[in-house]
């Protein structure tokens, strides 16, 4: 595996929108769907918002840790490290949304300038959303609205246009600026880096030299790196990362275990269903089983 030919720009995590051509993410989850109730590390140039429904949720955004409780949410600035868990492994539901640049006007001047401006490297890497303040009342009150358009019969799309730029723009008018607090540190860029690489090509055997040399650096300052900004090593965040792709697979298609374990980088069916019971209890019939017994 060649990592020299990596674009960084291209790295960020791949989202499945729910309309094609439409960069508009609107799902509820719950984090019993998750590998030991966490996802994933993970940066996306998708600003995305989180509503919490029911329970309460530990939030890791850039090194910080923030707790969402019940009715309250969160705003994650783009390309920010970041992911949901919960160390008593309780679960939560919540709504999900995440809202790609180019549907903001990142390919007009303009729209670029702004978004650079404001959703920037230079601005806070998160907000916490909660009823006290009328604005941020107003973002979580549209976390719904949008949610109930996307799953409307009669779903309009100039509507959820309207509704998501909306909401970016509220948010836009209130982020503050943190001047400096990304742009010099190399360290954040090589995990950026490294974990885009690992995201693009995770279905690929990839070892620790290949995973290091996407961040330019060492395998023992990627190990380094690793254990400082996401509490795991390089190996283990690989193998939990096939394994969210693998639960993805198994709730959303009717992909065979084999056809699964070979697209997630797996060697054989066999030891796809090792690593999986290992990692989550159950084996990959068992989770599609109770995935689709949790739906109905």
């Amino acid at each position: 595996m060649s990592s020299q030919l990596v674009v960084f720009s291209d790295l960020s995590e791949k989202i499945n929108y729910n309309l094609p051509d439409f960069p508009l993410y609107v799902r509820k989850g719950a984090l019993h769907l998750f590998d030991r109730y966490a996802a994933a590390c993970h940066w996306h140039p998708d600003l995305e918002f989180i509503l919490m429904l029911d329970g309460e949720m530990e939030y890791f955004v850039n090194g910080e840790t923030v707790l969402i409780e019940k009715g309250k949410g969160i705003f994650v600035n783009s390309k920010r490290m970041h992911y949901g868990f919960s160390t008593d492994k309780v679960d939560c539901s919540f709504i999900v949304i995440a809202i790609h640049p180019s549907l903001l006007g990142e390919s007009t001047h303009v729209g670029k300038v702004y978004l650079d401006e404001k959703f920037g490297p230079d601005t806070e890497d998160y907000i916490l959303l909660t009823h006290q303040s009328p604005w941020k009342n107003e973002i979580l009150l549209s976390l719904k609205q949008i949610y109930n358009e996307m799953n409307s019969k009669t779903c309009n799309p100039l509507r959820l246009l309207s509704q998501a730029t909306s909401l970016c723009a509220n948010i836009g008018d209130h982020i503050q600026n943190v001047p400096g607090q990304l742009n010099d540190d190399q360290s954040w860029m090589a995990v950026w880096k490294i974990t885009g690489f690992i995201h693009q090509y995770y279905d690929n055997k990839l070892t620790l030299d290949d995973i290091a040399a996407a961040g330019s650096i060492c395998r023992s300052r990627c190990c380094e790196l690793f254990s400082k900004y996401i509490g795991q090593t390089p190996n283990t965040y690989l193998v939990r990362y096939r394994i969210q792709k693998s639960c993805e697979m198994l709730q959303e298609t009717n992909r065979t275990v084999s056809e699964i374990a070979m697209v997630c980088g797996f060697q054989s069916a066999s030891y796809f269903t090792y690593v999986f019971r290992k990692e989550t209890g159950l084996t990959p019939q068992d989770y599609r089983k109770k995935v689709t017994l949790s739906m109905h």
